[in-house]
């Protein structure tokens, strides 16, 4: 069995698992957004943070990499995911079609948000810098994770124009240069 895992966001930079093959993709009736509150990898219940999430929404489409998990570590992978992931069920884990560069369809494990889930949420772009400037969980600084991802989508040609404007907004909140 064959496992592609679409990743937009952290997996783009720390998959996690044996990657065999990398792809660009689209994921289509999904935008990729800051919509889910983080309270264990990005923030605490106390002090929450931001994490994207693919929201689904008519004639959206969200860029990222179709990731081919190694042969042999199908079931491992998807363990592996799934702790990672599901941590407090906000995300929905959906295998849904992906339209590759190379002109190949297929289909991936991708983790949606869950819009009746309390940590979902639709906030202004002002909203997310405040929170993701000072958030910090159990895989460190929120600020870490919108640089890093910012910068990989910028790597594979997928400038996010949303996630640059925070980037700017952030570091000029926090000092950073």
């Amino acid at each position: 069995m064959t496992l592609w895992v679409f990743g937009y966001a952290s997996l783009l930079w720390n998959p996690g698992f044996p990657v065999a093959e990398r792809v660009q993709g689209r994921l289509h009736g999904y935008a990729r957004s800051f919509c889910m509150y983080s309270i264990h990898h990005r923030g605490t219940e106390e002090t929450p943070g931001l994490v994207l999430a693919l929201d689904e929404q008519d004639g959206a489409s969200c860029d990222g990499l179709a990731l081919r998990a190694a042969p042999g570590t199908e079931d491992e992978t998807l363990a592996y995911l799934r702790e990672r992931e599901l941590i407090s069920s906000a995300y929905l884990e959906k295998r849904l079609d992906l339209a590759l560069t190379d002109g190949r369809q297929v289909e991936a494990v991708s983790y949606v948000i869950d819009p009746h889930h309390v940590q979902y949420c639709h906030l202004p772009l002002e909203e997310q810098a405040r929170i993701i400037a000072r958030a910090h969980g159990g895989r460190g600084p929120n600020t870490e994770y919108l640089f890093n991802t910012a910068a990989h989508l910028d790597e594979i040609g997928v400038p996010d124009p949303d996630l640059h404007w925070l980037v700017r907004e952030v570091k000029a909140l926090t000092g950073e240069d």
